[in-house]
C-alpha cells in the first residue's frame, strides 16, 4: 500500500495540519491501495502563500530557464511511467495497457510540449508603438479530476510553469497518488522552493477552501458542470481568473455514405475507452434511420470485445469504474433509459457476471433512444452508448446540437469535404473527422455548459498569462 503522510510545500515534504487521512480504494479488489492527508485551511494557506512567495523569482526568471525545469520533469515522468501507469490502473481501473499508453505516456508528451513552446512562445512582441508583454497570471490553484489524473495535472501545471506562474496543485482524492509520484519527480527536478505545491483534502470543502483564498490569483478547474457553476460563483467576488473544462455529452454522427464497420467500430471505443469514463466520450451515436439496424448490429459486435475484467490484465478493455458511487450512478442511469422506454441491446444493469468485487459495469447499449430521454442528454460517465436515428443531414445536426454541453464529437463521411461541412456546423470545441488522431499542441476545451477556457499548446498557455501593452 502507497501511504503518504504529508504535503509537499515551500520545497519541502512537511506534515499536514489536518489530523485525518483519507484511503485509497484499488477499483478492482476495493481494498485500500493507499493513503493520502485530509489536510485543512491551514494547510491550503501554508501551501498559497509559501506559491505566493515564490513567484516573483519564478516569474524573472528567463523562459529557456524554466523549458528545462520542464524537460527534466518530463524526463522524470518517461523514467517512472510504468509505476505510474499500475498506480492509476490500480486507483482508477484504467485497463493496463491503456494506463501505459495513456495515463503515463500522454503526460509525457504534453509536458514535452510545453517545454518547447516555452522556447518559442513571443512573451514579447512589437506592434506599432506598443511594446506588447505577456506576464504570468500569478498564483494557480489547480484542481483536477479523477479519470486522467496525471494528464489533467500536467494539463495546467505544465503551462501554468512556462508561463511563468507558480501553482498549488489540488488532485481529486479519489485518484490522487500519481500526483504524489509527480512531487516527488519535482523536487527531484529542482525547480526552486514554492514554485510547485501539493495539497490533498476530502471533497469539494476542502477544494473550496483554495479557491477562496485572497492570494489565489487563478483556479484551472477540470470537473463536473456542478463543480464548474460552484467554483465561477465563488471566484465571482474577487474577479478571479476561471479556466473550467467541464462536463460533455458528445455525439458522433455517422453519415450514410461512411464506412459502417470503421465508423460505428471506433464509435463504441471512443465511448468504451477507460470505463467511459472520459469527458470528450462520444456517448450519443446518430445514424441514418434506414441503417439503423446495421449500425445497431456492427455495435453489438464491437461491444462484445470489451468484456469486463481485471484491469491489471494485459488482455482486458475495459475495467472497473473508479469508485462504488460512480458505479451506482451508472448503473442507475441505465435504469432509468429502461424506464423511459429505451432498448437495451447490450448490458444493462445488473452486475457483470463472474466478478463478485470491484466496481463494474456492463458495457451497454441502448436503441430506440429519443432526444428528450434522460439517458440522451445528461452525461453518464460510464460505458453506455446511446443510439439515436436520423432523417436527413440538417436533422443530425439539430440532435447532435441540442444538448448544454459542447465539449467534442466525430463526423463520419467518405467524403471528407462533407464531413467537415457537418463539423463546422456542430457547437462543439473539438471535432473528430473520420476519427482523426488527438493532437496534443490542438486547442482542449467545450462551448456551453462543457467550459470556458482552452488546454493544451499555445492556446493552453495564453491560458495563463495577462497581457500588458507600453506605448513609446
Amino acid at each position: 500500500m502507497r501511504s503518504h503522510e504529508q504535503l509537499y510545500i515551500g520545497g519541502k515534504w512537511v506534515a499536514p495540519s489536518g489530523r485525518g487521512s483519507v484511503d485509497v480504494i484499488d477499483a478492482a479488489t476495493e481494498e485500500p491501495v493507499g493513503r493520502i492527508p485530509d489536510g485543512n485551511e491551514e494547510d491550503v494557506d501554508r501551501a498559497v502563500k509559501a506559491a505566493s512567495a515564490a513567484l516573483p523569482g519564478w516569474a524573472a526568471t528567463p523562459p529557456a530557464e524554466r523549458a528545462r525545469f520542464l524537460d527534466r520533469i518530463k524526463e522524470g515522468l518517461a523514467a517512472r511511467a510504468e509505476e505510474i501507469a499500475t498506480t492509476i490502473s490500480a486507483e482508477v481501473g484504467s485497463p493496463i495497457t491503456m494506463a501505459k499508453a495513456v495515463q503515463a505516456a500522454l503526460p509525457v508528451t504534453v509536458t514535452g510540449s510545453f517545454a518547447a513552446l516555452a522556447r518559442e512562445f513571443p512573451f514579447e512582441e512589437r506592434i506599432g508603438n506598443s511594446l506588447v508583454v505577456r506576464e504570468p497570471v500569478g498564483v494557480v490553484a489547480a484542481i483536477t479530476p479523477w479519470n486522467y489524473p496525471l494528464h489533467q495535472a500536467m494539463g495546467k501545471v505544465a503551462p501554468a510553469l512556462a508561463a511563468g506562474c507558480t501553482v498549488v496543485l489540488k488532485p481529486s482524492e479519489v485518484a490522487p497518488l500519481s500526483a504524489f509520484i509527480l512531487a516527488e519527480i519535482v523536487h527531484q527536478a529542482g525547480l526552486p522552493a514554492g514554485v510547485f505545491n501539493l495539497i490533498t483534502g476530502n471533497g469539494p470543502p476542502f477544494g473550496e477552501m483554495l479557491v477562496r483564498h485572497p492570494r489565489v490569483d487563478m483556479i484551472s478547474l477540470t470537473g463536473s458542470t456542478r463543480a464548474g457553476r460552484r467554483v465561477a460563483e465563488l471566484a465571482a467576488p474577487s474577479v478571479k481568473r476561471v479556466a473550467l473544462e467541464l462536463g460533455g455529452k458528445s455525439a458522433t454522427v455517422i453519415l450514410e455514405d461512411a464506412d459502417f464497420d470503421k465508423a460505428v467500430g471506433v464509435s463504441v471505443s471512443n465511448a468504451f475507452l477507460n470505463g467511459g469514463q472520459t469527458c470528450s466520450a462520444w456517448t450519443r451515436m446518430l445514424v441514418p434511420r434506414k441503417r439503423q439496424d446495421q449500425a445497431l448490429e456492427i455495435a453489438k459486435r464491437s461491444a462484445a470485445k470489451f468484456k469486463p475484467g481485471d484491469p491489471r490484465s494485459a488482455e482486458t478493455r475495459l475495467g472497473p469504474l473508479a469508485s462504488a458511487q460512480q458505479r451506482e450512478r451508472v448503473r442507475k442511469y441505465i435504469r432509468t433509459g429502461i424506464e423511459e422506454g429505451a432498448e437495451v441491446v447490450v448490458g444493462g444493469p445488473d452486475a457483470p457476471e463472474g466478478l463478485p468485487k470491484g466496481y463494474y459495469v456492463k458495457p451497454t447499449i441502448f436503441a430506440g433512444v429519443k432526444p428528450e430521454m434522460t439517458i440522451a442528454r445528461e452525461e453518464i460517465f460510464g460505458p453506455v452508448i446511446s443510439v439515436l436515428a436520423y432523417e436527413d443531414e440538417d436533422d443530425a445536426v439539430r440532435i447532435a446540437n441540442d444538448t448544454i454541453y459542447g465539449l467534442a464529437g466525430g463526423v463520419w463521411s467518405a467524403d471528407a469535404s462533407r464531413a467537415e461541412r457537418i463539423a463546422r456546423r456542430l457547437h462543439t470545441g473539438q471535432v473528430d473527422i473520420n476519427g482523426g488522431r488527438f493532437n496534443p499542441l490542438a486547442p482542449f476545451g467545450g462551448f456551453k455548459q462543457s467550459g470556458r477556457g482552452r488546454e493544451l499548446g499555445k492556446f493552453g498557455l495564453e491560458e495563463f498569462v495577462e497581457t500588458k501593452s507600453m506605448q513609446f
